[in-house]
């Protein structure tokens, strides 16, 4: 078998993409274009997330975009042959809660004035192909303006544009001056309705759900306490009923779809749970009876956890930060106690609030906070695919997406190196490796 360069590798593969036919690859939002052609990647360890094991020479064999075989050892022969060396090989990863399409920086709280639509999807693009680098090949956008992440997930589909699998959830659904509303501005300003996510009453919630289903959102969001960034009261107040709730959940499920509850405080936490959404977002204060009926129920916490030690204070008007010094250290506390529970959690960064690209940093804080590092890793792996019920991605297997990472070392000895990962594949395609 030759071996070759990675950088001559790299040209192969480029030559191939400019002239090869172009097919898809399968997934709940269709696929990066694929070339054809097979390519077997090897590094000195392969990590078989599901059972935990770390297996050492392995390889994946990838033909048209999709993973043909698995093994260790000699590798497949008459086959190009893609050495990585000194690397662990994953699955490629998944973030269950970014927004691509904002940042948290400059004057980021009169932006909803001064911007449209344009100027966020613009953002966006950046966002996204730095995401896509960092080894996050699917993510799950929990709410842009003006579905910017329906059209970002089509553009990367059809390869327009570089980025993660997207799967949009739309506006986030909010009452009229809560969290997922634009608040702060003079009467008749920036002002939204149940197209745009802010809907009163368990009729506008119907409406609002069908209205960003019609519109390409494959998730539904909801703000069901207040939040953090924004300019409401209490953080963790309840902002939505019980009554509001189970509309919205009763709805989306009619059309297949499921909702992620953002919920920072107990009383809106236990009402989402109860409503039956599949996950909450934060769940910053959990009290032993909402981690109770998480088990029951089998809700997953996807607690996006790092941006407690990453935000930056400095950015946040007073107001906002002080919602932020009281509540994310109780946030901390709330996911040591979730993890010591066995609450089912999943992989989220709510990337904006810090910067895209430093996604794989919520790894660490989640084994700072009592987590294994296979457990961690399995958290935007095996239960990130579980959550989304998507049986095509999240492991290393045969019939899989080639989505496929590799980082330097061993991340169960140090999580860190998931942060530094310097090979991408998506769908087949390379799209990066080391210098």
């Amino acid at each position: 078998m030759r071996r070759r360069s990675l950088r001559l590798v790299s040209c192969l593969l480029l030559l191939a993409f400019a002239w090869a036919p172009c097919l898809w690859a399968a997934g709940s939002n269709g696929g990066a274009p694929l070339a054809e052609g097979s390519l077997v990647l090897r590094a000195d360890r392969l990590l078989d997330v599901e059972n935990g094991r770390l297996i050492a020479n392995g390889w994946v064999w990838v033909e048209n975009g999709i993973i043909r075989q698995v093994g260790h050892g000699k590798t497949p022969a008459g086959v190009e042959l893609l050495d990585l060396g000194d690397r662990t090989l994953l699955p490629g990863l998944m973030d269950l809660h970014t927004h691509l399409a904002y940042a948290i920086g400059g004057d980021w709280v009169n932006r909803p004035v001064r911007e449209t639509a344009a100027d966020a999807a613009l953002r966006g693009v950046g966002h996204a192909k730095v995401t896509l680098a960092a080894g996050f090949t699917t993510v799950r956008d929990l709410g842009s303006t003006g579905f910017v992440d329906v059209s970002l997930s089509r553009a990367i589909a059809a390869g327009r544009i570089e980025g993660p699998r997207v799967i949009p959830a739309g506006h986030a659904l909010g009452i009229t001056g809560g969290h997922c509303d634009t608040t702060g501005y003079a009467p008749g300003i920036a002002e939204r309705g149940p197209e745009s996510g802010v809907a009163d009453g368990a009729d506008e919630v119907v409406r609002a759900v069908r209205y960003q289903i019609k519109h390409g959102a494959q998730w539904i969001k909801t703000c069901a306490t207040a939040g953090v960034l924004s300019f409401e009261g209490s953080v963790g107040a309840q902002q939505y009923s019980a009554a509001e709730l189970g509309a919205m959940v009763e709805e989306a499920a009619r059309h297949g779809v499921k909702v992620a509850a953002h919920a920072h405080g107990s009383e809106g936490i236990i009402a989402a749970i109860l409503a039956g959404v599949a996950s909450i977002e934060h769940g910053s204060i959990l009290t032993d009876e909402a981690i109770q009926l998480m088990i029951e129920r089998g809700t997953y916490l996807v607690p996006t956890t790092y941006l407690a030690d990453a935000i930056d204070l400095d950015q946040l008007p007073p107001p906002v930060r002080k919602k932020a010094e009281t509540v994310l250290p109780q946030a901390k506390l709330s996911l040591t106690k979730a993890i010591r529970a066995g609450v089912k959690i999943a992989f989220g960064t709510d990337a904006a609030v810090y910067p895209h690209g430093l996604n794989a940093r919520e790894f660490s804080a989640l084994v700072e906070r009592g987590m294994s590092p296979l457990e961690a890793i399995r958290t935007a792996t095996v239960y990130a695919a579980d959550l989304l019920d998507l049986q095509d991605r999240g492991t290393l297997a045969a019939g899989r997406l080639a989505d496929i990472v590799a980082a330097p070392g061993n991340p169960l000895e140090d999580v860190t190196t998931l942060e530094k990962i310097d090979f991408v594949m998506q769908g087949g395609r390379v799209v990066r490796q080391p210098e």
